[in-house]
């Protein structure tokens, strides 16, 4: 047994069980390295502000968060943002200036490059 599944065992939410799986099976090792992260103990999560998200995403990426998106900063341009969870605020400010909030299992569906920012 790999050591994600062994840390995935330890996990209560169903959904959250379900997309570490939804991951794994994608052939992509973004995905692989995603769900590595997220089959760790929440409190090690990323929480990322979309001026952090805005600084280093270039035109064309989509950012991936395993983790939380928080409101702090401001966003000029329009980005794509997948994500385990958005703030209210993040997700206002995002779609306010034109981008888009997605959830992790849409991001691994969709082509594109991808940029983890944690």
């Amino acid at each position: 047994m790999s050591r994600v599944r062994k840390l995935q065992r330890r996990k209560t939410d169903p959904n959250l069980i379900k997309l570490i799986d939804v991951l794994l099976a994608k052939e992509k090792p973004i995905w692989k390295d995603i769900a590595k992260r997220l089959a760790k103990p929440r409190k090690l999560y990323a929480q990322v502000n979309v001026s952090k998200i805005e600084k280093y995403l270039l035109d064309g990426e989509i950012a991936v968060v395993p983790g939380k998106v928080l409101g702090g900063g401001e966003v000029t341009r329009p980005v794509k943002v997948a994500a385990l969870s958005f703030s209210e605020t993040a997700r206002k400010k995002i779609e306010e200036a034109g981008g888009k909030c997605l959830s992790l299992e849409e991001a691994a569906e969709s082509e594109g490059p991808f940029r983890i920012i944690a």
